[in-house]
């Protein structure tokens, strides 16, 4: 998506980084022609991404589900599973 010279403008006078423009861009709530991330959203990805750096430590996580029961769950260790 094209940025304007005004959008750049307020992104340096405001503090405001490409990857923060990225966050609300992808988990923002649409309204009108706005998208919004409010605190609570935020709170909400923080948490998540403490979840995600847990994920990481281990590699990665398998969850094998059928239908509407999951079956089991396991680290990640590569292709062989």
């Amino acid at each position: 998506m094209r940025k304007t010279v005004h959008f750049e403008k307020r992104m340096s006078q405001r503090g405001i980084n490409k990857d923060m423009v990225q966050l609300v861009m992808e988990y923002g709530e649409q309204q009108g022609d706005k998208l919004i991330l409010n605190r609570k959203a935020a709170e909400r990805l923080m948490h998540a991404a403490r979840t995600l750096a847990k994920i990481l430590d281990k590699g990665g996580l398998v969850v094998v589900a059928a239908g509407e029961s999951q079956l089991t769950t396991y680290n990640y260790e590569g292709r062989s599973h």
